[in-house]
Protein backbone atom coordinates (compact mmCIF):
# COMPACT_ATOMS: atom_id res chain seq x y z
CA UNK A 1 0.00 0.00 0.00
CA UNK A 2 1.37 3.77 -0.97
CA UNK A 3 0.39 4.75 2.12
CA UNK A 4 2.27 2.32 4.12
CA UNK A 5 5.03 3.03 2.35
CA UNK A 6 5.01 6.71 2.59
CA UNK A 7 4.75 6.48 6.65
CA UNK A 8 8.22 4.05 6.64
CA UNK A 9 9.76 6.65 4.57
CA UNK A 10 8.35 9.61 6.96
CA UNK A 11 9.51 7.48 10.64
CA UNK A 12 11.65 4.19 9.46
CA UNK A 13 10.29 0.73 9.22
CA UNK A 14 10.83 0.02 12.91
CA UNK A 15 7.99 2.53 13.69
CA UNK A 16 5.26 1.06 11.43
CA UNK A 17 3.63 -1.86 12.14
CA UNK A 18 1.65 -4.00 9.48
CA UNK A 19 2.02 -7.20 10.46
CA UNK A 20 -1.44 -9.25 10.72
CA UNK A 21 -0.50 -10.32 14.11
CA UNK A 22 1.08 -6.87 15.17
CA UNK A 23 -2.60 -5.53 13.99
CA UNK A 24 -4.22 -8.08 16.28
CA UNK A 25 -2.70 -6.57 19.15
CA UNK A 26 -3.72 -2.76 18.43
CA UNK A 27 -7.13 -3.85 16.92
CA UNK A 28 -8.40 -3.17 19.83
CA UNK A 29 -8.33 -1.33 23.64
CA UNK A 30 -9.68 -2.77 26.91
CA UNK A 31 -13.18 -2.95 25.64
CA UNK A 32 -14.79 -5.91 24.07
CA UNK A 33 -14.63 -4.24 20.46
CA UNK A 34 -12.04 -4.80 18.11
CA UNK A 35 -11.57 -3.21 14.68
CA UNK A 36 -8.82 -3.84 11.99
CA UNK A 37 -6.14 -1.40 11.41
CA UNK A 38 -4.25 -1.05 8.28
CA UNK A 39 -0.84 -0.46 10.19
CA UNK A 40 -0.05 1.23 13.62
CA UNK A 41 2.45 3.79 13.63
CA UNK A 42 4.64 5.44 16.62
CA UNK A 43 5.12 9.10 16.05
CA UNK A 44 8.05 11.11 18.14
CA UNK A 45 6.80 14.31 18.35
CA UNK A 46 4.31 16.96 16.94
CA UNK A 47 5.79 17.12 13.19
CA UNK A 48 5.97 14.18 12.67
CA UNK A 49 2.57 13.09 14.01
CA UNK A 50 1.34 16.36 11.41
CA UNK A 51 2.96 14.38 8.61
CA UNK A 52 1.36 11.23 9.02
CA UNK A 53 -2.40 13.30 9.27
CA UNK A 54 -1.34 14.35 6.07
CA UNK A 55 -0.29 11.29 4.40
CA UNK A 56 -3.86 9.70 6.26
CA UNK A 57 -6.06 12.44 4.41
CA UNK A 58 -4.29 12.20 0.90
CA UNK A 59 -5.63 8.62 0.82
CA UNK A 60 -8.72 8.80 2.55
CA UNK A 61 -7.77 6.78 5.66
CA UNK A 62 -9.08 7.20 9.03
CA UNK A 63 -6.40 8.29 12.42
CA UNK A 64 -7.13 6.90 15.18
CA UNK A 65 -5.41 8.09 18.45
CA UNK A 66 -4.18 5.46 21.08
CA UNK A 67 -2.66 5.79 24.57
CA UNK A 68 -2.16 2.71 26.79
CA UNK A 69 -5.21 0.85 25.45
CA UNK A 70 -7.07 0.89 28.94
CA UNK A 71 -10.21 2.11 27.44
CA UNK A 72 -13.21 0.51 28.08
CA UNK A 73 -15.90 1.74 25.20
CA UNK A 74 -13.27 1.03 22.00
CA UNK A 75 -12.45 5.02 22.33
CA UNK A 76 -9.15 3.31 20.87
CA UNK A 77 -10.55 0.39 18.75
CA UNK A 78 -10.29 1.14 14.36
CA UNK A 79 -13.71 0.27 14.11
CA UNK A 80 -13.38 1.53 10.53
CA UNK A 81 -10.09 0.33 9.94
CA UNK A 82 -7.42 2.84 9.24
CA UNK A 83 -3.94 4.18 10.91
CA UNK A 84 -4.22 3.54 14.78
CA UNK A 85 -1.22 6.39 16.25
CA UNK A 86 0.19 4.75 19.34
CA UNK A 87 1.59 8.16 21.25
CA UNK A 88 3.78 6.29 23.60
CA UNK A 89 6.58 7.34 22.79
CA UNK A 90 6.02 10.64 23.00
CA UNK A 91 6.79 10.67 26.96
CA UNK A 92 8.19 14.07 27.85
CA UNK A 93 7.79 15.77 30.89
CA UNK A 94 8.72 19.58 31.84
CA UNK A 95 8.36 20.23 35.01
CA UNK A 96 7.75 24.39 36.28
CA UNK A 97 7.55 24.12 39.92
CA UNK A 98 7.33 28.04 40.16
CA UNK A 99 3.66 28.10 38.26
CA UNK A 100 2.55 24.51 39.90
CA UNK A 101 2.45 23.21 36.39
CA UNK A 102 4.09 20.61 33.64
CA UNK A 103 3.81 20.20 30.00
CA UNK A 104 4.06 16.76 29.07
CA UNK A 105 3.81 14.53 26.37
CA UNK A 106 0.52 12.69 25.73
CA UNK A 107 2.25 9.16 26.24
CA UNK A 108 3.56 10.16 29.63
CA UNK A 109 1.70 7.37 32.27
CA UNK A 110 -0.67 9.15 34.80
CA UNK A 111 1.64 7.98 37.98
CA UNK A 112 5.12 8.57 36.72
CA UNK A 113 3.53 12.31 36.62
CA UNK A 114 3.04 12.74 40.17
CA UNK A 115 6.40 10.25 40.62
CA UNK A 116 8.53 12.79 38.70
CA UNK A 117 6.53 16.51 40.77
CA UNK A 118 7.08 14.93 44.09
CA UNK A 119 10.65 16.32 44.93
CA UNK A 120 8.83 19.80 44.38
CA UNK A 121 6.14 19.00 46.62
CA UNK A 122 3.08 18.88 43.85
CA UNK A 123 1.84 15.83 42.45
CA UNK A 124 -1.08 15.04 39.51
CA UNK A 125 -4.66 15.13 40.82
CA UNK A 126 -6.51 12.75 38.69
CA UNK A 127 -5.99 9.35 39.52
CA UNK A 128 -8.16 6.48 37.64
CA UNK A 129 -7.96 3.18 38.88
CA UNK A 130 -5.36 2.60 35.67
CA UNK A 131 -3.13 4.88 36.89
CA UNK A 132 0.02 2.74 36.81
CA UNK A 133 -1.05 1.88 33.08
CA UNK A 134 -2.93 4.58 31.66
CA UNK A 135 -1.69 8.34 30.15
CA UNK A 136 -2.18 11.22 30.40
CA UNK A 137 -3.45 11.85 26.61
CA UNK A 138 -6.05 9.12 26.99
CA UNK A 139 -6.78 11.18 30.36
CA UNK A 140 -7.37 13.93 28.31
CA UNK A 141 -9.58 12.13 25.60
CA UNK A 142 -12.03 10.97 28.23
CA UNK A 143 -11.79 13.63 30.72
CA UNK A 144 -10.76 10.98 32.87
CA UNK A 145 -11.20 10.97 37.11
CA UNK A 146 -10.19 8.91 39.52
CA UNK A 147 -11.01 8.31 43.70
CA UNK A 148 -9.11 11.65 44.42
CA UNK A 149 -11.64 13.48 41.96
CA UNK A 150 -14.32 14.59 44.21
CA UNK A 151 -12.95 17.56 46.01
CA UNK A 152 -10.78 18.44 43.25
CA UNK A 153 -12.18 17.65 39.88
CA UNK A 154 -11.70 15.69 37.09
CA UNK A 155 -8.84 16.33 34.15
CA UNK A 156 -10.49 19.31 32.71
CA UNK A 157 -9.93 21.35 36.19
CA UNK A 158 -5.96 20.10 35.60
CA UNK A 159 -5.73 20.59 31.91
CA UNK A 160 -3.88 24.44 31.16
CA UNK A 161 -3.77 24.18 28.08
CA UNK A 162 -2.19 22.24 25.17
CA UNK A 163 -0.77 21.55 21.71
CA UNK A 164 -2.40 20.02 19.13
CA UNK A 165 -3.04 18.72 15.42
CA UNK A 166 -5.94 19.35 13.45
CA UNK A 167 -7.43 17.20 10.83
CA UNK A 168 -5.29 19.12 8.01
CA UNK A 169 -2.09 18.54 9.97
CA UNK A 170 -1.63 21.84 11.16
CA UNK A 171 -0.43 22.38 14.82
CA UNK A 172 -2.32 24.94 16.87
CA UNK A 173 -2.12 25.60 20.86
CA UNK A 174 -4.39 26.85 22.95
CA UNK A 175 -4.73 27.98 26.31
CA UNK A 176 -1.99 28.67 28.74
CA UNK A 177 -0.79 29.14 32.01
CA UNK A 178 -2.13 33.29 32.22
CA UNK A 179 -5.96 33.04 33.70
CA UNK A 180 -9.17 33.73 31.77
CA UNK A 181 -7.22 33.31 28.24
CA UNK A 182 -8.98 35.56 25.87
CA UNK A 183 -11.48 33.95 23.33
CA UNK A 184 -12.94 31.15 22.91
CA UNK A 185 -12.42 28.51 25.49
CA UNK A 186 -11.10 25.44 23.10
CA UNK A 187 -9.34 23.92 25.71
CA UNK A 188 -12.13 23.30 27.47
CA UNK A 189 -13.86 21.96 24.14
CA UNK A 190 -11.03 19.64 23.36
CA UNK A 191 -10.66 17.58 26.66
CA UNK A 192 -13.27 15.17 26.80
CA UNK A 193 -13.52 14.94 22.85
CA UNK A 194 -12.22 12.02 22.29
CA UNK A 195 -9.29 12.23 19.75
CA UNK A 196 -12.19 13.47 17.59
CA UNK A 197 -11.24 16.86 16.87
CA UNK A 198 -7.48 16.89 17.53
CA UNK A 199 -4.53 15.03 18.38
CA UNK A 200 -2.67 16.05 21.14
CA UNK A 201 1.31 16.18 21.11
CA UNK A 202 1.90 18.17 24.35
CA UNK A 203 -0.25 18.96 27.38
CA UNK A 204 -0.28 21.61 29.73
CA UNK A 205 -1.49 20.51 33.18
CA UNK A 206 -1.68 21.99 36.97
CA UNK A 207 0.17 20.69 39.59
CA UNK A 208 -1.36 20.26 42.80
CA UNK A 209 0.52 20.41 46.63
CA UNK A 210 1.16 17.62 48.46
CA UNK A 211 -1.32 17.60 51.08
CA UNK A 212 0.21 18.43 54.67
CA UNK A 213 -1.51 15.38 56.31
CA UNK A 214 -3.98 12.51 55.42
CA UNK A 215 -6.26 10.10 57.00
CA UNK A 216 -7.89 7.34 55.17
CA UNK A 217 -10.99 5.54 56.55
CA UNK A 218 -12.24 2.40 56.23
CA UNK A 219 -16.10 1.76 57.19
CA UNK A 220 -17.83 -1.92 56.49
CA UNK A 221 -21.62 -1.67 56.29
CA UNK A 222 -24.63 -4.22 57.13
CA UNK A 223 -26.16 -3.37 53.81
CA UNK A 224 -25.37 -0.98 50.29
CA UNK A 225 -28.29 1.32 51.22
CA UNK A 226 -26.37 2.35 54.74
CA UNK A 227 -23.35 2.95 52.59
CA UNK A 228 -25.26 5.14 50.47
CA UNK A 229 -26.81 7.00 53.36
CA UNK A 230 -23.31 7.52 54.49
CA UNK A 231 -22.08 9.08 51.48
CA UNK A 232 -24.87 11.47 51.05
CA UNK A 233 -24.70 12.97 55.23
CA UNK A 234 -20.94 12.88 54.68
CA UNK A 235 -21.59 15.75 51.92
CA UNK A 236 -24.94 17.22 54.09
CA UNK A 237 -22.48 17.90 56.63
CA UNK A 238 -21.17 20.29 54.69
CA UNK A 239 -17.38 18.13 53.67
CA UNK A 240 -16.36 17.33 50.70
CA UNK A 241 -13.73 14.63 51.19
CA UNK A 242 -10.75 13.90 48.87
CA UNK A 243 -12.59 10.88 47.94
CA UNK A 244 -15.59 8.13 49.19
CA UNK A 245 -15.19 5.06 47.17
CA UNK A 246 -17.34 2.51 47.74
CA UNK A 247 -17.19 -1.46 47.09
CA UNK A 248 -19.80 -4.32 47.57
CA UNK A 249 -19.18 -7.67 49.24
CA UNK A 250 -18.76 -9.38 45.64
CA UNK A 251 -15.96 -7.14 45.22
CA UNK A 252 -14.53 -6.92 48.36
CA UNK A 253 -14.37 -10.96 48.36
CA UNK A 254 -12.83 -10.35 44.89
CA UNK A 255 -10.36 -8.18 46.32
CA UNK A 256 -9.53 -10.06 49.38
CA UNK A 257 -9.02 -13.51 47.42
CA UNK A 258 -6.32 -11.45 44.92
CA UNK A 259 -4.41 -9.23 47.69
CA UNK A 260 -5.13 -10.12 51.01
CA UNK A 261 -5.41 -6.38 52.22
CA UNK A 262 -7.59 -7.01 55.25
CA UNK A 263 -11.05 -6.27 54.13
CA UNK A 264 -13.81 -7.31 56.10
CA UNK A 265 -15.83 -10.00 53.44
CA UNK A 266 -18.66 -10.43 55.07
CA UNK A 267 -19.83 -6.98 55.00
CA UNK A 268 -22.19 -6.11 52.63
CA UNK A 269 -20.62 -2.86 51.64
CA UNK A 270 -17.36 -1.08 52.38
CA UNK A 271 -16.94 2.85 52.64
CA UNK A 272 -13.50 4.00 52.11
CA UNK A 273 -12.86 7.94 52.80
CA UNK A 274 -9.89 10.11 52.47
CA UNK A 275 -9.53 13.84 54.06
CA UNK A 276 -6.10 15.75 53.41
CA UNK A 277 -5.52 19.22 55.04
CA UNK A 278 -3.71 20.30 58.26
CA UNK A 279 -3.38 17.87 61.07
CA UNK A 280 -6.34 19.24 63.27
CA UNK A 281 -8.27 19.45 60.11
CA UNK A 282 -8.32 15.78 59.10
CA UNK A 283 -8.70 14.90 62.70
CA UNK A 284 -11.58 16.34 62.95
CA UNK A 285 -13.41 15.09 59.55
CA UNK A 286 -12.34 12.06 60.35
CA UNK A 287 -13.69 12.20 63.37
CA UNK A 288 -17.22 13.50 61.62
CA UNK A 289 -17.01 10.95 59.49
CA UNK A 290 -16.62 8.00 61.58
CA UNK A 291 -19.50 9.28 64.18
CA UNK A 292 -22.00 9.60 60.34
CA UNK A 293 -21.48 6.08 59.20
CA UNK A 294 -21.74 4.61 63.22
CA UNK A 295 -25.24 6.42 63.03
CA UNK A 296 -25.81 4.64 59.80
CA UNK A 297 -25.00 1.22 61.01
CA UNK A 298 -21.50 1.26 60.44
CA UNK A 299 -19.88 -1.81 61.95
CA UNK A 300 -16.58 -0.61 62.40
CA UNK A 301 -14.52 1.87 61.54
CA UNK A 302 -10.69 1.84 60.86
CA UNK A 303 -8.87 4.97 60.82
CA UNK A 304 -5.34 4.72 58.78
CA UNK A 305 -2.96 7.09 59.70
CA UNK A 306 0.35 5.30 58.28
CA UNK A 307 1.06 5.69 54.84
CA UNK A 308 1.66 2.26 54.72
CA UNK A 309 -2.00 1.12 56.30
CA UNK A 310 -3.51 3.98 53.44
CA UNK A 311 -1.46 2.80 50.33
CA UNK A 312 -2.90 -1.02 51.75
CA UNK A 313 -6.15 0.03 51.05
CA UNK A 314 -6.01 2.04 48.26
CA UNK A 315 -4.42 -0.82 46.54
CA UNK A 316 -7.01 -3.00 47.15
CA UNK A 317 -9.25 -0.38 45.77
CA UNK A 318 -7.64 -0.04 42.57
CA UNK A 319 -6.81 -3.52 41.97
CA UNK A 320 -10.70 -4.09 41.89
CA UNK A 321 -10.54 -4.44 38.19
CA UNK A 322 -7.83 -6.75 38.06
CA UNK A 323 -8.99 -9.23 40.58
CA UNK A 324 -12.43 -9.96 38.51
CA UNK A 325 -9.70 -12.15 36.25
CA UNK A 326 -10.45 -14.62 39.33
CA UNK A 327 -14.33 -14.99 38.32
CA UNK A 328 -14.26 -14.78 34.65
CA UNK A 329 -11.76 -14.57 31.55
CA UNK A 330 -13.64 -11.37 30.65
CA UNK A 331 -16.02 -8.54 32.50
CA UNK A 332 -18.11 -4.97 31.11
CA UNK A 333 -18.09 -2.23 33.52
CA UNK A 334 -20.37 0.81 33.05
CA UNK A 335 -19.73 4.14 33.79
CA UNK A 336 -22.82 5.99 34.47
CA UNK A 337 -23.42 9.38 37.27
CA UNK A 338 -26.84 9.81 38.73
CA UNK A 339 -27.42 12.00 41.79
CA UNK A 340 -25.58 11.23 45.11
CA UNK A 341 -29.49 11.56 46.64
CA UNK A 342 -30.62 8.71 44.16
CA UNK A 343 -27.89 6.23 45.51
CA UNK A 344 -30.07 3.80 47.03
CA UNK A 345 -33.08 3.23 44.62
CA UNK A 346 -30.25 2.81 41.87
CA UNK A 347 -27.98 0.31 43.24
CA UNK A 348 -31.40 -1.43 44.18
CA UNK A 349 -32.77 -1.09 40.64
CA UNK A 350 -29.07 -2.23 39.36
CA UNK A 351 -28.59 -5.51 41.14
CA UNK A 352 -32.52 -5.72 40.16
CA UNK A 353 -31.11 -6.36 36.20
CA UNK A 354 -28.61 -8.30 37.02
CA UNK A 355 -30.65 -11.31 38.72
CA UNK A 356 -33.26 -10.80 36.43
CA UNK A 357 -30.34 -11.83 33.66
CA UNK A 358 -28.79 -14.21 35.79
CA UNK A 359 -25.49 -12.46 35.49
CA UNK A 360 -22.51 -12.08 37.74
CA UNK A 361 -22.22 -8.60 39.08
CA UNK A 362 -20.12 -6.83 41.21
CA UNK A 363 -19.98 -3.06 42.16
CA UNK A 364 -16.85 -0.92 42.78
CA UNK A 365 -17.62 3.09 42.57
CA UNK A 366 -16.54 6.76 43.29
CA UNK A 367 -19.82 7.10 45.73
CA UNK A 368 -19.14 10.59 46.57
CA UNK A 369 -20.11 12.35 43.30
CA UNK A 370 -22.52 8.99 41.95
CA UNK A 371 -20.17 7.81 39.43
CA UNK A 372 -21.26 4.03 39.13
CA UNK A 373 -19.26 1.78 37.69
CA UNK A 374 -21.58 -1.65 37.70
CA UNK A 375 -19.54 -4.92 36.57
CA UNK A 376 -20.63 -7.98 34.81
CA UNK A 377 -18.19 -10.69 34.98
CA UNK A 378 -18.57 -12.88 31.97
CA UNK A 379 -17.44 -15.46 29.58
CA UNK A 380 -17.91 -13.77 25.86
CA UNK A 381 -17.24 -16.86 24.16
CA UNK A 382 -20.68 -18.01 25.25
CA UNK A 383 -23.21 -15.89 22.74
CA UNK A 384 -25.92 -16.59 25.21
CA UNK A 385 -24.19 -14.82 28.32
CA UNK A 386 -22.76 -12.38 26.07
CA UNK A 387 -26.18 -11.10 24.40
CA UNK A 388 -27.53 -10.81 28.39
CA UNK A 389 -24.55 -8.68 29.38
CA UNK A 390 -25.88 -5.98 26.19
CA UNK A 391 -29.17 -6.45 27.37
CA UNK A 392 -28.53 -5.81 31.41
CA UNK A 393 -25.73 -3.04 30.26
CA UNK A 394 -28.53 -0.98 28.27
CA UNK A 395 -31.28 -1.17 31.09
CA UNK A 396 -28.60 -0.13 33.33
CA UNK A 397 -28.14 2.83 31.36
CA UNK A 398 -31.77 3.40 31.11
CA UNK A 399 -31.84 3.56 34.64
CA UNK A 400 -29.51 6.00 35.54
CA UNK A 401 -30.90 8.09 33.32
CA UNK A 402 -34.19 8.03 34.55
CA UNK A 403 -33.20 9.12 37.59
CA UNK A 404 -31.65 12.29 36.29
CA UNK A 405 -28.39 10.66 35.61
CA UNK A 406 -25.68 10.94 32.72
CA UNK A 407 -23.97 8.73 30.27
CA UNK A 408 -20.60 8.76 31.30
CA UNK A 409 -18.80 10.29 34.24
CA UNK A 410 -15.34 9.32 33.03
CA UNK A 411 -15.00 6.78 30.45
CA UNK A 412 -16.19 8.54 27.80
CA UNK A 413 -18.83 7.48 25.37
CA UNK A 414 -16.58 5.86 22.44
CA UNK A 415 -18.56 3.58 20.43
CA UNK A 416 -20.07 1.36 23.66
CA UNK A 417 -22.48 3.89 24.25
CA UNK A 418 -22.51 6.13 20.86
CA UNK A 419 -25.75 4.76 19.98
CA UNK A 420 -27.29 5.94 23.01
CA UNK A 421 -26.72 9.40 22.70
CA UNK A 422 -30.21 10.03 21.86
CA UNK A 423 -31.64 8.89 25.04
CA UNK A 424 -29.47 11.62 27.28
CA UNK A 425 -29.23 14.37 24.46
CA UNK A 426 -32.11 16.23 21.78
CA UNK A 427 -31.63 16.19 18.21
CA UNK A 428 -30.76 19.75 18.54
CA UNK A 429 -27.57 18.98 21.03
CA UNK A 430 -26.55 16.50 18.59
CA UNK A 431 -26.85 18.60 15.56
CA UNK A 432 -24.50 21.33 17.54
CA UNK A 433 -22.49 18.90 18.47
CA UNK A 434 -21.96 17.24 14.74
CA UNK A 435 -21.07 20.64 13.59
CA UNK A 436 -18.53 21.45 15.52
CA UNK A 437 -16.72 17.89 14.42
CA UNK A 438 -17.24 18.94 10.65
CA UNK A 439 -16.07 22.05 11.86
CA UNK A 440 -12.38 20.37 13.06
CA UNK A 441 -12.75 17.56 11.05
CA UNK A 442 -14.95 18.25 7.64
CA UNK A 443 -13.91 14.88 6.06
CA UNK A 444 -14.84 12.61 9.68
CA UNK A 445 -10.97 10.91 9.27
CA UNK A 446 -9.85 11.88 12.78
CA UNK A 447 -11.23 8.45 15.13
CA UNK A 448 -14.68 8.42 13.11
CA UNK A 449 -17.61 6.51 14.11
CA UNK A 450 -17.14 7.38 17.90
CA UNK A 451 -19.30 9.40 20.34
CA UNK A 452 -21.87 10.69 17.64
CA UNK A 453 -24.38 8.16 16.51
CA UNK A 454 -25.14 8.21 12.57
CA UNK A 455 -27.84 10.46 11.59
CA UNK A 456 -26.52 13.15 14.29
CA UNK A 457 -26.45 15.53 11.27
CA UNK A 458 -27.06 13.00 8.18
CA UNK A 459 -23.20 12.17 8.62
CA UNK A 460 -21.87 10.89 5.01
CA UNK A 461 -18.13 11.44 6.21
CA UNK A 462 -16.76 12.87 3.12
CA UNK A 463 -19.11 11.03 0.85
CA UNK A 464 -18.08 7.66 2.25
CA UNK A 465 -20.38 5.94 4.70
CA UNK A 466 -18.19 3.66 7.34
CA UNK A 467 -20.81 1.87 8.70
CA UNK A 468 -19.56 -0.24 12.15
CA UNK A 469 -18.99 -3.87 11.58
CA UNK A 470 -22.20 -5.94 12.56
CA UNK A 471 -21.23 -7.66 15.72
CA UNK A 472 -18.14 -5.92 16.59
CA UNK A 473 -18.92 -5.46 20.37
CA UNK A 474 -17.34 -9.03 20.89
Amino acid sequence: MAAIAELRDLLGSDRVLDDPLERRLYSKDASLMRGDPVCVVFPGDAEQVSAIVRIAARHGLPVIPRGAGTGLTAGASPMTGGIVMSMTGMNTIEIDPDNQAAWVGPGVINLDLSKQARPYGLHFAPDPSSQSACTIGGNLANNSGGPHCLAEGSTTSHVLGLEFVTADGQIHEVGGLAPDQPGLDLRALLVGSEGTLGIATRILVRLLPIADDVRTLLLDFPSVEDAARTVSDVIAAGMVPAALEMMDQRMVMAVENWLGAGLPTDAAAVLLAEVVGSTATVESEASIIAEIGRSNHARNVVIAVESEDRELLWKGRKSAFGAIAQLAPDYYLHDTVVPRTRLVETMAGVYEIADRHDLTMLNVFHAGDGNLHPLIAFDSSDEDVARRVKLAGEEIVDLCLSVGGALSGEHGVGVEKRDLMPSSFSALDLDAQARIKDVFDPDHLLNPAKVLPQGSRCFDFGGVRREVPEGAWV
